[in-house]
């Protein structure tokens, strides 16, 4: 943003220009959001103080009881933020008399998203006087003590009711913890051109189907099952219901072809329970890897309920010298916890694409990198050490590619916290590469449709339930593709 600002400026907008359409914006949300009262305008040090400035006039103008708190003395503002106090036509009240108990609403333009410190010293009393009263806050840019990077708590920070935001959202809008800050998010249209964001050459988006949805795989009338794609499951012996919910998972994404690969003291039991796939029962390591080889099965998912065993380990190997498109989750990860660059080595030496799914202990036990705070430049590291995409599961999925494309999933609600569901996103994810998606789209699309269809059931799904809801979602952007 501070980039799209500065190309903004150079094409001839000054900067109190956007200054001012930035802060009438806010006061707009406000005025759409709450009826006229008390308001406390917070206002740091930068432009995000001087935004406040023209929130308070705005709010003003429209007959509003506003006070205007400024952290440090007006005579050190500087560019901008002192014409912004220029704007405002009522006293500056001093910093320490502020009591969060006497207003009915408070604006935070405090810090905003460039924040790169530990609050301390007045805004960390101001941040701490607001959350002891519990008076609505409506934060500018980013609530203030939040990282706009990464979504990181910097000591402490304001729980906003609404944050308006401006042209594009940051990380940290929807990484978290700084996504349950936000409250409401408004982005604004304050003039910025749309065509500076090629400028600032980014690499990281919202995941929504804008992303994929032109390559997302639609069946054509001449198509038939095998080119739809074949994904081989492999099966463990124990925990069978992971592979099978796997399994329909793919079906239901559209997979021509699903086989199980079975062990033969239990292929009964997934023979019987899965009538749609195929089951093959193995008895040996060399049987499996006869079927991992197997010409026309073009992608094979290992994982799920695998076990971590040496056979879950020479299945990802061998299935990784045989060419084959790989997902690979849970045991298939952790299997290589004390020896993770024989896993990248193997997928290093290949032209098949692989997508791993972890999350956040199978990060950590793989990849390391448990003390950095910042998901996405874990996964984007991991992803470029891996040679894969990664799929950087929880509440904020990061999924990204080794080029260093990066996109935060935002739509996935709590209720994806029970045992399976991350075994029927895995399914998803093989069933569209299968039928030819392109690894990080395709993983994009999967994360994407599990969250959109665990929104679809409500407080008491289980993970048999995804299978369904994935079938019957409306699918609105394939009429656009």
């Amino acid at each position: 943003m501070t980039q799209a600002d500065q190309a903004c400026i150079a094409a001839g907008v000054a900067g109190t220009v956007l200054m001012q359409r930035a802060g009438q914006a806010v006061a707009l949300a406000m005025m759409r959001r709450w009826q006229p009262c008390r308001v406390a305008v917070l206002c740091g040090p930068g432009n995000n103080g001087g935004d406040g400035f023209i929130i308070a006039q705005s709010l003003r103008d429209k007959g509003w009881s506003v006070a205007v708190f400024l952290l440090q003395a007006p005579q050190q503002l500087r560019a901008d933020a002192a014409w912004a106090l220029q704007q405002w036509q009522g006293p500056i009240d001093d910093a320490a008399s502020f009591d969060a108990a006497e207003w009915d609403l408070v604006v935070d333009a405090i810090f905003g998203a460039g924040l790169n410190r530990t609050v301390d010293g007045q805004a960390l009393q101001w941040i701490a006087q607001c959350d002891a009263a519990g008076v609505p806050v409506c934060a500018v840019d980013m609530p203030s003590g939040i990282d706009g990077a990464n979504g990181q708590v910097m000591g402490r920070a304001l729980r906003a009711e609404l944050t308006v935001s401006f042209f594009r959202a940051k990380p940290g809008h929807y990484l978290l913890p700084g996504r349950a800050y936000c409250g409401a998010l408004v982005l604004a249209d304050i003039g910025i051109p749309s065509d500076v964001a090629p400028v600032v050459e980014c690499r990281t988006w919202l995941n929504t189907p804008a992303l994929w949805q032109a390559v997302w795989p639609q069946a054509q009338a001449l198509d038939h099952k095998y080119k739809r794609g074949h994904v081989l499951v492999l099966g463990g012996a124990l925990l069978t219901g992971a592979a099978r919910l796997s399994a329909q998972a793919a079906q239901r994404i559209g997979s021509g072809l699903v086989t199980i690969a079975a062990p033969e003291l239990v292929w009964g039991l997934y023979a019987q329970t899965m009538q749609g796939c195929m089951v093959q029962a193995f008895s040996t390591g060399q049987e499996l890897r006869q079927m991992l080889q197997e010409g026309r099965r073009n992608v094979c998912l290992i994982g799920p309920g695998a076990g971590v065993q040496s056979l879950t380990r020479d299945a990802v190997l061998n299935a990784a010298v045989a060419g084959k498109h790989l997902v690979l989750d849970a045991d298939a990860l952790t299997v290589f916890a004390d020896a993770p660059e024989t896993l990248f080595t193997a997928l290093a030496a290949r032209d098949a694409e692989t997508v791993l799914t972890p999350h956040e202990g199978e990060f950590t036990r793989l990849f390391g990198m448990g003390g950095d705070a910042d998901k996405c430049l874990r996964a984007q590291r991991a992803a470029q050490r891996a040679g894969a995409v990664l799929v950087f599961k929880g509440a904020d999925t990061v999924i990204a590619a080794p080029d260093g494309r990066t996109a935060i999933n935002a739509n996935a609600p709590a209720t994806l916290a029970t045992g399976g569901s991350g075994d029927v996103l895995a399914g998803i994810t093989a069933g569209l590469l299968a039928q030819g998606m392109p690894a990080f789209e395709a993983a994009c699309a999967a994360v994407w449709m599990h969250g959109e269809a665990a929104n679809t059931l409500g407080p008491h799904l289980i993970a048999d339930d995804l299978l369904g809801a994935i079938a019957h979602l409306p699918l609105a952007f394939l009429s656009e593709n």
